[in-house]
């Protein structure tokens, strides 16, 4: 499903017109890109969380080569869904 698809269902179910459930759509990714931006947690109540998290550097080996490289500390954007999200 893409965005188009996910705008023209909330538009169905809701009665609202395409073009003001875009606006919300781009408004809220805005919003989510801009918590991104500044490592902000994000926490969707029966939907999951998004954080971020420190990962120490690490050794690791290029695989054709076989030789030895250092991955450096990085910060990485984590989604825990939440129970009710999870497949069983």
């Amino acid at each position: 499903m893409i965005k188009k698809d996910i705008i023209e269902k909330i538009s169905e179910k809701s009665g609202l017109n395409k073009v003001i459930v875009k606006k919300v759509i781009d408004d809220f990714l805005i919003i989510l890109f801009d918590c991104f931006e500044n490592k902000e947690r994000v926490e969707l109540r029966n939907f999951g969380v998004f954080y971020f998290k420190k990962l120490k550097s690490k050794k690791a080996r290029n695989p054709k080569t076989g030789e030895e490289v250092i991955i450096p500390e990085r910060i990485k954007l984590i989604f825990k869904p939440s129970k009710k999200l999870k497949i069983k």
